[in-house]
């Protein structure tokens, strides 16, 4: 008898960020197909795809334009070396994306995923202290629950000890700060009114190892993997005064929160403040194919400009950087998000979204929060609503509504105890409220309420 593709796959390969052995209770759902903000599995059961394929996708599933563009490029040039060649698409999009960015941005090298670009940035980093004469800057700085990828690199850079603590033996000896823990703020403040005492943290960091570090990193506002943590714009306009007061670079993570996440194309410009270096992936090719790029200044750029026999070139490289079938891609992405006005419907569509949220599941006893900034919106569930005191881990309470709520055709998967919206941005309300609806069913199931 013929295997089925479960049992193919159960035998064969090994998946992503979870223990395989839950696969025995809860096997993989073999997808088909896809449609707008849909997926369908082989058995034809659809799935509302309410987290974007893993915050990727962008403007829906198979959409129809950005199907035409892969088509149109496809027949052209589907790949060529970047060195020493380019291309019409690559210029295109640089040419493109550079108006749009945080002010002084203008140069850009091409890599193939997020943490490539985490690396790249470091690498960068690292490499203009040397050349400008600063050989003694060989630390980073990071933020308290930070994620910025997952080769040694950018794990180095992470505070999430649930990727990183097994490696400690092989990682970069970094510095990591406390702070932006706004839910269980330790000074009593929220995120309307809050003065970032947190920041004192910081403070005392740069002024111990300022003199030491190459470059901070910094997930803008919103720290993606740490449960869709908030903070308030204030942070990043003081993280950017204390970098150029010793000298240290800001490297700007927006591998999760770029391209209109948050209501905005970065997350950085609800600070009004630049970095020195950007990174993006993710939505800048609507989740078709794998491509980021590490964006920074002439500054940066110059430190590198050199004659051959000084050896200051940068010396980084992917076999797919500057894809052109990717960069055709981005360039639709573009179009679509400046015709359709796609940042305002996301800003609109946010509200509207976490009010419904609100109604639906707000006042439910183990609903600690639910915070939002554009059209991400997060649930976090704690045993006791008055001192936030979350549940035990080993509860496992998120995973159980997370199958729960796939039973009934909704994709939300969770972060430990904190479940989230991140769809496409043109999902439409009728499909918020669905989603709505099956969370709260999904919810009172595993929580009933007497």
């Amino acid at each position: 008898m013929e295997k089925s593709w479960e049992q193919l796959d159960k035998e064969l390969i090994w998946h992503p960020a979870q223990q395989m052995k839950d696969n025995e209770i809860f096997p993989p759902v073999v997808i088909d197909h896809a449609k707008g903000v849909y997926l369908y599995d082989s058995q034809g059961k659809a799935y509302l795809d309410i987290i974007s394929s893993w915050w990727c996708n962008l403007l829906g599933h198979c959409n129809p334009e950005l199907n035409a563009a892969v088509k149109e490029q496809v027949d052209t040039l589907e790949h060529v070396i970047f060195t020493n060649f380019t291309h019409k698409p690559a210029i295109e999009l640089a040419q493109r994306l550079q108006p749009l960015l945080p002010k002084g941005l203008t140069k850009f090298t091409f890599h193939d995923n997020g943490s490539s670009a985490v690396e790249a940035a470091m690498k960068m980093a690292f490499q203009y202290q040397v050349q400008t004469g600063h050989p003694e800057r060989k630390r980073f700085m990071c933020l308290p629950c930070s994620y910025h990828g997952e080769t040694i690199g950018a794990l180095s850079v992470g505070s999430l000890d649930h990727y990183a603590a097994l490696f400690h033996p092989m990682l970069m000896d970094n510095i990591h700060f406390e702070g932006l823990d706004c839910f269980r703020c330790p000074y009593g403040e929220n995120r309307q009114t809050c003065h970032t005492d947190c920041f004192e943290a910081a403070e005392r960091a740069f002024a111990q190892y300022g003199h030491e570090t190459a470059a901070c990193l910094v997930e803008p506002i919103l720290q993606g993997a740490a449960g869709m943590r908030i903070y308030p714009p204030a942070y990043l306009i003081k993280l950017r005064k204390l970098c150029d007061a010793y000298g240290v670079l800001l490297i700007d993570d927006e591998i999760a929160a770029g391209f209109g996440r948050t209501g905005k194309l970065f997350a950085i410009e609800h600070a009004g403040v630049s970095p020195d270096l950007l990174c993006t992936s993710k939505g800048l090719t609507a989740g078709y194919l794998p491509m980021s790029l590490t964006i920074t200044t002439d500054q940066v750029y110059n430190a590198f400009y050199d004659d051959y026999g000084t050896q200051k070139a940068f010396v980084h490289s992917h076999t797919y950087a500057g894809n052109p079938l990717a960069c055709s891609i981005a360039l639709k992405v573009l179009d679509i998000l400046e015709r359709d006005n796609l940042l305002e419907r996301v800003r609109e569509n946010g509200a509207y979204l976490h009010a419904r949220l609100q109604e639906a599941v707000g006042n439910h006893p183990n609903v600690g929060e639910i915070r939002h900034i554009g059209l991400i919106n997060a649930l976090e569930l704690v045993l006791n609503k008055q001192t936030k005191e979350p549940f035990p881990s080993k509860c496992r309470l998120g995973w159980q509504i997370f199958r729960k709520a796939m039973d009934k055709g909704l994709v939300l998967r969770n972060m430990g105890d904190v479940l989230y919206f991140n769809p496409p941005l043109t999902i439409e309300r009728k499909d918020l409220d669905k989603a709505v609806a099956i969370l709260r069913d999904a919810l009172y199931d595993q929580l009933p309420v007497s």
